[in-house]
């Protein structure tokens, strides 16, 4: 049945009026007096969005729940937004019941939606081959690392931007140790990759890899123009670590030329849920195909000629001779692909770019109105951001963090002595965004 709470299709309702001997519904209630008739419109409220009726009914029962904040925190996990139909459909049986994905006569299910999976992230990333199986944004860009030095003879070291997120750059470290893998790593300048200072490492030559994220852990939207070309030079492999839900508005990995993104997929609806579980991503050019971890799902046509998916591609060295595997990742983080899935399919790409331009929007909002209070100032002047900024505050942080949470705000996080980091999703109403510049400034 195609709409599973109304039961009675038009062909049903024409079936049952025929047997009554009437001629519409209306007709049933024939015996009604009309001045028993309700005639006038409904007193209904205006309809809601989604988003809305969600805000009405948490403020319904905010007196019963004082633990719900406001968020304005970020640093790699964000407050998006999600239709609520997503957790039903990643409920449904072909999905919730389907086997792993190696027997393809009974895992259709799992072979599907990882197929679309891949193929959202291949377009998102601009890049010719996406994979499954990686667990979050930190270890898919240690993966890359490890592609990166196994993919180029002769290397020293694998460069790394000092603007990759802190958390990313301890998870890098701890593969690149147990690894052998030497890592340099490179400088920020005003809050952004020091260029002369890569141009000269790059210069020296050895280098297999070149690790940075877009925007970068302080939510600066760097130029990495030219960058490709050089580490190219030195047939090394470039690698951008890249915020999903930003790439609707933001120039793709691929257009910068990188060979590899990763990244997690949280922002792409994915509930905070305390900062787990997530999905992370690994695209690709297709030279590469055969260096990447994890599995490939591809689309062929079984013995009836109808389309049928099946596990295309995986390193057999992951099962047998592990010794010899590039990685050893082979379980899937298959439910929270599922949910990416979903949600970029309902989303579509107006959705995905109007959520991306109302962050943008939120986001330079609330600076210029936390400037205008004269408490705060920008930490890097004249560096272009998308939803997510830094702000050097002129007292005690400490305690304006605390008192915001005692008026139901996460405001921030501290990146700094003297510096909070706000980052603002589509979620955020301009009510809010008001409200929290009231109470920072009284604070």
């Amino acid at each position: 049945m195609q709409f599973k709470y109304f039961p009675h299709t038009e062909e049903d309702l024409q079936e049952m009026l025929a047997v009554t001997g009437v001629k519409s519904v209306h007709d049933l209630f024939a015996d009604v007096p009309e001045a028993a008739r309700f005639k006038r419109d409904y007193e209904l409220p205006e309809a809601l969005s989604e988003t809305d009726l969600r805000l009405f009914f948490e403020q319904l029962t905010h007196p019963l729940n004082t633990q719900q904040f406001i968020c304005f925190a970020g640093a790699g996990c964000y407050d998006h937004y999600a239709p609520s139909v997503v957790q039903n459909i990643i409920q449904r049986s072909e999905f919730l019941t389907s086997y792993t994905p190696y027997q393809a006569e009974i895992s259709q299910g799992t072979l599907h939606y990882i197929f679309e999976y891949q193929s959202m992230i291949a377009e998102l990333t601009g890049l010719d081959i996406s994979n499954a199986s990686m667990y979050d944004g930190a270890t898919a860009t240690a993966e890359a690392m490890m592609m990166a030095w196994g993919n180029t003879k002769k290397a020293t070291r694998v460069l790394v931007s000092e603007t990759l997120d802190p958390k990313v750059r301890r998870v890098v470290d701890t593969y690149a140790h147990f690894h052998g893998v030497p890592l340099q790593l490179i400088p920020s300048k005003n809050g952004a990759l020091d260029r002369a200072a890569l141009d000269k490492e790059l210069a020296e030559g050895g280098v297999a890899g070149v690790i940075v994220q877009q925007p970068n852990y302080y939510g600066i939207v760097e130029d990495y123009t030219g960058i490709a070309d050089a580490v190219h030079e030195q047939k090394g492999i470039f690698v951008i670590n890249a915020n999903p839900s930003d790439l609707a508005i933001l120039k793709t990995p691929g257009e910068w030329g990188a060979d590899v993104a990763v990244g997690d997929g949280q922002s792409l609806g994915i509930p905070m849920t305390f900062g787990g579980p997530g999905v992370s991503f690994m695209a690709c050019t297709e030279k590469l195909i055969r260096k990447m971890p994890g599995r490939i799902v591809g689309q062929t046509l079984d013995n009836r000629g109808q389309r049928a998916f099946v596990l295309t591609l995986q390193a057999r060295e992951q099962h047998i001779r592990r010794q010899k595997a590039t990685s050893n990742i082979c379980s899937n983080q298959s439910l929270m692909a599922l949910y990416v899935t979903i949600y970029l399919s309902l989303m579509g790409k107006e959705g995905l770019r109007e959520a991306a331009e109302m962050s943008y929007a939120g986001a330079h909002s609330l600076c210029d109105k936390l400037l205008a209070t004269g408490k705060f100032k920008l930490t890097f002047p004249d560096q272009p951001f998308f939803n997510e900024f830094c702000l050097d505050y002129d007292g005690d942080l400490d305690k304006l963090l605390e008192e915001a949470i005692e008026c139901g705000y996460l405001a921030g996080i501290r990146v700094g002595e003297k510096t909070l980091m706000l980052a603002v999703t589509e979620q955020r109403t301009p009510e809010e965004i008001d409200e929290l510049c009231e109470i920072l400034a009284r604070i």
